[in-house]
């Protein structure tokens, strides 16, 4: 039996997953809403997965798997969520999940990955995997190998600024001061080497409509 914690606010998706595991050997310990309840859950009782969406209310997105993981030693985290995977899932990884799928997969798709992360496997799909696999160097100068050396809060920086986020709304929503979103803004112009915001929010929009 595979203990389950879901930390997701859309009541479709929290209905959905239920009734796709109620026939399975699948046990729902808990459902958040808001990440401020997540701690608190994981502190009553740690399952064997956690199955969560990185934009929720009070949940700093891909900073929460790091402090997750820095809270709770061991523990496995898949992202279910609704940002396209070429322009999270890597990071989402690199910050210590050990899955990501998006929420257009196919529930076998959902419920294979959700196993392989239980038993302590990694769960990518096989573009991204393809695309980790092929280190041809000559491949170095693409805007999917620049947006692999960006960091964790870079790539949020850059997400937020696709959505039309300005620099105070983003500043809140990651909870950091307006120069330092300037900073980023800067790395991030130089790192993609885009000229302008226009060009560099252009490219984030490219990343997420490819497959990398």
């Amino acid at each position: 039996m595979i203990t389950i914690t879901i930390a997701d606010h859309h009541p479709i998706v929290t209905d959905g997953l239920t009734h796709l595991l109620k026939d399975i050997q699948h046990e729902i310990i808990d459902v958040v809403t808001d990440g401020d309840q997540l701690i608190p859950s994981l502190e009553e009782h740690v399952p064997d997965l956690v199955i969560m969406e990185i934009d929720m209310p009070n949940l700093q997105g891909l900073s929460a798997i790091k402090e997750l993981r820095r809270l709770f030693a061991g523990i496995k985290i898949m992202v279910f969520s609704t940002h396209p995977e070429g322009m999270y899932a890597l990071s989402a990884i690199k910050a210590g999940a050990m899955g990501y799928v998006g929420k257009t997969a196919d529930t076998d798709v959902v419920l294979k990955a959700m196993l392989q992360v239980a038993r302590g496997g990694i769960y990518l799909n096989n573009n991204l995997v393809e695309m980790l696999s092929n280190s041809d160097p000559s491949k170095n100068n693409s805007l999917a190998y620049k947006y692999k050396k960006l960091s964790t809060r870079e790539t949020e920086v850059l997400n937020l600024l696709s959505s039309g986020k300005r620099n105070k709304d983003i500043a809140e929503t990651l909870d950091i001061n307006e120069k330092t979103v300037s900073t980023y803004k800067t790395r991030l112009l130089k790192k993609l080497d885009a000229s302008s915001l226009a060009e560099l929010i252009q490219q984030a929009r490219l990343l997420q409509t490819s497959d990398l």
